[in-house]
């Protein structure tokens, strides 16, 4: 999944320039006045990537109802008016940022968050409660940390966005029912499916499968790169950051 090829209108252009993307657009506009297009970016990048903070602070020791107030507080700090100020502080990659970020937040500024009402009545980021707690049950292992657990989230929400985006490609085209049936061709189980099975069950032959299995992995390689591109500053740590991925999913 470390394909070199370019995706359209994200990563790269003519002369292999980078695209802006969320975070590099976040990154530019450090230290000057706060613009819309940054906020509208880093909004979106918070609202991708909220339950690996969710866990993180779970794993902290606060209970289910705390993490969710504290999840929300810190969203909510991170997206005031002065936000940019703080990303002045930080380099690098959004996902880097965002674990420094809130470790600070909960060493400082837990005080603040039980002295006044979390959020000040804002409600930045919507957390689905049931999602929240079965993500942390799933990753409440003794023998792992709060930055294990973390990075391991983070995996696993960027790999659903990519399976979500590359699901609504497939329903927008009418092939719904190819998606999911090819999916699982996707995991590294795949070897054991049976392409004249699934053949049987599309009506078509044992040749087109392959063909659109291939496709299919291709493209999920491009919408991979293209969201990982979304939380580093340029595009030579996009390969990087996908070694860390899958190392975080392989501890």
């Amino acid at each position: 999944m470390t394909s070199s090829n370019p995706e359209p209108d994200t990563v790269q252009r003519g002369g292999g320039q980078f695209t802006p993307t969320h975070w590099s657009v976040v990154l530019a506009a450090a230290g000057q006045a706060d613009t819309i297009q940054a906020r509208d970016a880093l909004e979106k990048l918070c609202r991708n990537y909220w339950l690996p903070i969710y866990v993180f602070v779970r794993r902290q020791g606060h209970g289910a109802h705390d993490a969710q107030d504290l999840t929300q507080e810190f969203f909510a700090r991170l997206l005031e008016r002065n936000f940019l100020a703080g990303v002045q502080r930080e380099k690098g990659r959004f996902r880097s940022f965002l674990l420094a970020s809130v470790k600070h937040f909960l060493a400082n500024e837990w005080d603040k968050a039980n002295a006044q009402k979390r959020g000040g009545g804002q409600v930045p980021i919507s957390i689905d409660a049931d999602l929240a707690e079965n993500s942390f049950e799933m990753e409440a292992v003794d023998t792992m940390t709060a930055d294990r657990i973390f990075e391991r989230r983070w995996a696993l929400a960027l790999l659903d966005l990519v399976l979500r985006r590359l699901r609504e490609e497939y329903t927008r085209d009418g092939k719904e029912k190819q998606f999911n049936e090819l999916k699982a061709t996707l995991t590294e189980g795949s070897r054991t499916v049976a392409y004249a099975e699934i053949a049987r069950r599309l009506k078509t032959s044992e040749g087109a499968i392959k063909v659109a299995v291939h496709r299919l992995r291709q493209r999920y390689r491009e919408l991979l790169r293209a969201e990982i591109a979304d939380t580093v500053a340029n595009a030579g740590e996009i390969d990087d950051e996908i070694r860390n991925l899958f190392a975080a999913l392989a501890n």
